[in-house]
């Protein structure tokens, strides 16, 4: 059985510039809900959701997962070396003092260097001190942390690649209800 649809996902409503909302992740392993930082990342957040929205990531899998670290996905090659940007290519980074890597369930985007955000995007395990400057943080697990933890667990090979397959299923936008939990 599917779980219930929030008001906003996919075929169910139809979304305006002015709700920014977050995302539902739907995997094979359950839904993860990411509140999204629009006022620290605009550009990214954007990014993220239109992907989203427009079902990028439906059927892409977590390509890389590193035990107490984090989940890499979003690269619809599955190979960690593709994706693009609803701004073509690559954006610059939208890098702020005040988010920080401090523990699990940050949402950032994965890059190759300096101003390489495309599609791919990790949310961690742990604190990441290292990775502050280096990445864009632009949300945050609100919903679906154990089954981020889960997806942290999985036996992968040697490149971190899981031994077999986590999916998104399918994703969209998410509105938070006023008196939701």
């Amino acid at each position: 059985t599917f779980m219930s649809l929030p008001r906003g996902f996919p075929g169910t409503r139809a979304m305006t510039d002015f709700e920014r909302g977050g995302v539902i992740l739907e995997t094979t392993m359950g839904a993860i809900t990411l509140e999204l930082y629009w006022d620290d990342a605009p550009k990214t957040c954007k990014n993220f959701y239109e992907l989203a929205k427009k079902g990028y990531y439906q059927n892409t899998v977590f390509h890389r997962i590193i035990k107490d670290f984090m989940i890499q996905g979003g690269d619809p090659t599955g190979t960690g070396r593709g994706g693009t940007s609803i701004y073509g290519d690559k954006f610059e980074d939208e890098i702020t003092k005040n988010l920080k890597h401090t523990g699990a369930g940050i949402l950032s985007m994965a890059n190759s260097g300096p101003n390489t955000n495309g599609s791919q995007f990790f949310i961690t395990l742990a604190p990441c001190p290292w990775l502050d400057g280096k990445h864009t943080i632009f949300g945050r697990v609100s919903s679906g942390m154990q089954i981020v933890k889960r997806m942290g667990l999985a036996p992968v090979n040697s490149q971190d690649r899981p031994l077999d397959d986590i999916k998104i299923i399918r994703c969209g936008a998410h509105y938070e209800e006023e008196d939701s939990d």
